[in-house]
């Protein structure tokens, strides 16, 4: 995968030089690229911002400079693009959101600032996201969080395959509890099933604690979610209980 983010500040990107994102990147599993569409400014002033027409408060990103930065961007990596525009009136990021554009060989982010951009710039993307329903300074946080949730989905990101798929949110639920070594510490013990050795036991206990804290802390979820006959089953049981 091959992903090229537009922003006034590269150096926020720093960060996806570490952890797992970083390795992804030593193996060639993803080539990330960070252009500066300063840069591209025709103005003498270097300013990539102006006011609006027809008044009101506030800066607006031009539209020339992206446009430009586009094009340098096409230029180098000719090809089929996913164009991201981080908005917060777009559609709101989630788990699916991260799986489509895992399936993508090449992703653009465009990083806003200030008020917002020229809407001519909008004539340029596939994709208008937001990362929930409050605003940031600018765009390069939301986008090294997309980038991060999206490259879980990348084959050979994550050292276990399972792991993405048992994730909070990524079978519509929140995840079960999980619990490591020692099996007591200070009088808190590990559920005696997960010490059982009995795999289909433990099956049934993490799906069921996963319905569980779906239904007190996300109830939303549950509405929408593409449930079994089985999970019906057992979130029955778990309403009748409560």
């Amino acid at each position: 995968m091959d992903i090229t983010i537009l922003s006034i500040f590269p150096r926020m990107f720093q960060a996806l030089n570490e952890s797992l994102i970083g390795k992804a990147q030593e193996k060639k599993l993803v080539n990330i690229d960070v252009v500066d569409f300063r840069g591209f400014t025709t103005n003498k002033q270097n300013h990539v911002d102006d006011g609006t027409y027809g008044g009101g408060a506030g800066m607006l990103l031009q539209a020339q400079p992206i446009y430009d930065a586009m094009d340098y961007v096409e230029k180098e990596k000719p090809g089929k693009k996913r164009v991201i525009l981080l908005d917060p009136a777009g559609k709101t990021f989630n788990t699916q959101m991260a799986r489509d554009f895992a399936k993508e060989d090449q992703l653009v982010f465009i990083c806003g600032h200030y008020e917002g951009f020229d809407e001519r710039v909008k004539d340029l993307v596939t994709d208008e996201v937001s990362i929930g329903d409050y605003i940031l300074t600018g765009g390069e946080l939301p986008t090294m969080s997309m980038i991060d949730a999206t490259l879980r989905f990348v084959p050979g990101v994550l050292g276990n395959s399972v792991s993405a798929e048992e994730e909070s949110f990524s079978n519509g639920l929140l995840e079960y509890p999980q619990y490591s070594r020692p099996a007591d510490f200070r009088g808190k013990k590990v559920p005696e099933v997960l010490t059982s050795g009995d795999h289909e036991k433990i099956r049934l206990w993490r799906l069921t604690q996963s319905l569980k804290k779906t239904l007190e802390r996300r109830p939303d979820l549950l509405e929408n979610a593409d449930l079994t006959d089985e999970e019906q089953k057992i979130l029955r049981k778990i309403r009748r209980n409560n």
